[in-house]
């Protein structure tokens, strides 16, 4: 580090270039989070060559623009093998470096974090450290960022708040607030009533990409003190033309060719992807009942609705990193009569839980929850795998839970969900491909609570949910005695299917389960319903540990932690 404050200011745009070579290079074989990191190499360099890191604290909101963090921070060698099984992580992570001074990996945590630390700082004595908080303006306006600008205008903490300003999240910001800031930048304004209304003093706005106007403005911040907003206007995927140009595709893409920018070939006949079958499904679901609405929280492309946004503008809302907002929402128009769709990451529900509870179980309101990367999500690692939703999800009254082991399934139950049902349902699917290329087959009403032999067998019986059936299923084929193995699809979580579940308790001599997720979903699930109905005959629950599943290939993780290979244990 004290060789980038060494650097004469005029050679620094020369040291960027080489960062961004070196993100493109890595990402162009691997994947990852490019636009955004790109659009703050500038920034980075700044901040670490005006602040003294780690002594002062710098905290990236999300952490998916902290790329060029992570190379000036003495992690460049690890860089190669980021987001790989024991590889450096794609987000920020305390116990990888002492220059990450806070997790992140979900949106606007970064201004509550820091506060709490600004305000540690000041009651310890320490009137010299600077904290910083870099935050977008799609996070900024989450509600929790929201909670913590109400606050920090009431203390004298010194903290700065560095207001990234690239009009994206994934997708094109939405909203009252990104119009405010839009005219704060074409009046080039250097007062905001809003800020100073929360007693915020805000300073702008200054051209991120501009390195010696960057770093006079973080100078001069370095000597202020109070909480403040510096407002810093950033192009996501600066300095690579086909990211700027397609700022969406190049929020996180697969492998690409780093000179054209063109992705890699895929292979055409390749099944779809189930956040595509859910999109395409809904708009034909859409064209044929006029009370569906489709809801998401900033996922618009990444859950495959980008379809049906332009078929039905009206009737797919992207309400922004605003999960809670999302689920309340929904509820209202489950209440006059419509039929809501809520499309979110399973790892993103768990910030609106107390609305799944208060606002649509309890109330008995028949939202449909498409949840999606429900599962091992892969390379994102542990604040993305969709692990805990059938744990969390499984004690709330009145609430169905559904998880398809395959496209048809998906297919099938987003089309029961439509048909007058009186609860709420959950839906839920991994991320990736499916297996199959036939799924667009005529619509299928499923009985709700009732699962499916996939497998005869003779004495053990093993029980699956969702699409770790396939797996299972091939393990079985693979034992040494597969005709002992029987295997049963659960299909819902909730409520369960209990004539099934007693003819396999009555039938067999071992029960297995197996689910992709933590403790307390299908295991547990019929391990209460053998206790309540008096069956001792042996239960064996495979799931994943009770840890943090870190980053890796989703196969690699589910051989290393989900132990499908113990089933002839």
């Amino acid at each position: 580090m004290q060789q980038l404050k060494n650097t004469l200011i005029t050679s620094l745009p020369a040291l960027a270039q080489q960062i961004r070579n070196r993100i493109i290079e890595v990402i162009a074989t691997r994947g990852g989070h490019l636009g955004a990191s790109l659009g703050v190499v500038e920034l980075t360099i700044a901040l670490h060559y005006v602040f003294d890191t780690p002594q002062d604290i710098l905290v990236w909101d999300v952490g998916h623009q902290s790329y060029a963090h992570k190379i000036l921070t003495g992690r460049n060698e690890d860089f190669t093998h980021i987001r790989e099984r024991g590889g450096i992580s794609g987000f920020p992570k305390r116990a990888e470096s002492q220059y990450d001074a806070f997790g992140t990996g979900h949106s606007s945590t970064s201004l509550s974090a820091v506060l709490g630390m600004a305000m540690a700082s000041a009651l310890t004595g320490d009137k010299k450290r600077q904290h910083i908080a870099v935050i977008g303006d799609a996070s900024i306006v989450s509600g929790m960022a929201f909670e913590a600008l109400n606050y920090a205008g009431t203390t004298d903490a010194n903290m700065l708040i560095i207001l990234n300003d690239n009009a994206m999240a994934i997708d094109p910001t939405v909203g009252a607030f990104s119009h405010y800031l839009a005219q704060l930048k074409t009046e080039h304004a250097t007062h905001s009533a809003f800020f100073s209304a929360l007693g915020i003093t805000y300073k702008g706005v200054v051209d991120g990409h501009n390195l010696p106007a960057l770093i006079t403005a973080l100078k001069a911040e370095k000597q202020a003190r109070g909480v403040r907003l510096l407002h810093v206007v950033t192009t996501k995927g600066k300095g690579y033309p086909k990211a700027e140009a397609s700022q969406v595709f190049f929020h996180s893409p697969s492998q690409f060719d780093k000179i054209t920018g063109n992705p890699l070939p895929e292979n055409s006949a390749l099944p779809a992807k189930y956040q595509d079958v859910v999109g395409q499904t809904l708009t034909e679901l859409a064209q044929q009942n006029p009370k569906i609405v489709v809801i998401t929280p900033a996922m618009s492309s990444g859950s495959g609705l980008t379809t049906m946004q332009k078929a039905f503008p009206d009737r797919v809302m992207d309400v922004g990193i605003a999960e809670q907002h999302a689920v309340t929402f929904a509820a209202g128009w489950a209440t006059q009569g419509f039929i809501p769709y809520c499309v979110v990451y399973s790892t993103f529900l768990q910030r609106a839980y107390d609305q799944l509870i208060h606002d649509v179980a309890l109330q008995n309101l028949p939202v449909v929850f498409c949840i999606d990367r429900a599962g091992l999500v892969g390379e994102d690692g542990a604040t993305h795998h969709g692990v805990f939703d059938m744990a969390f999800l499984r004690p709330i009254p009145n609430l169905i839970i559904a998880s398809p082991r395959n496209a048809t399934e998906l297919r099938n139950l987003l089309y029961t969900a439509q048909q007058s049902l009186e609860h709420p349902i959950v839906i839920r699917y991994p991320r990736g491909r499916c297996t199959q290329t036939d799924w667009q087959q005529p619509f299928q009403q499923l009985i709700i609570g009732k699962g499916e032999q996939l497998k005869e067998g003779s004495e053990i019986a093993v029980l699956t949910i969702g699409a770790i059936a396939e797996n299972v299923q091939q393990q079985l084929t693979q034992t040494a005695e597969p005709e002992k193995y029987a295997h049963y699809d659960a299909r819902f979580l909730k409520p369960l299917d209990e004539a099934t579940l007693h003819h396999i308790f009555r039938s067999y001599k071992k029960v297995i389960t197996v689910e992709e997720g933590s403790t307390g979903g299908l295991g547990s699930a019929v391990a209460e319903f053998a206790t309540q109905h008096g069956y001792t005959i042996p239960l064996k629950i495979i799931t994943l540990p009770d840890s943090f599943i870190p980053h890796g290939k989703v196969e690699t993780l589910k051989e290393e932690f989900l132990k499908i290979r113990d089933l002839a244990d």
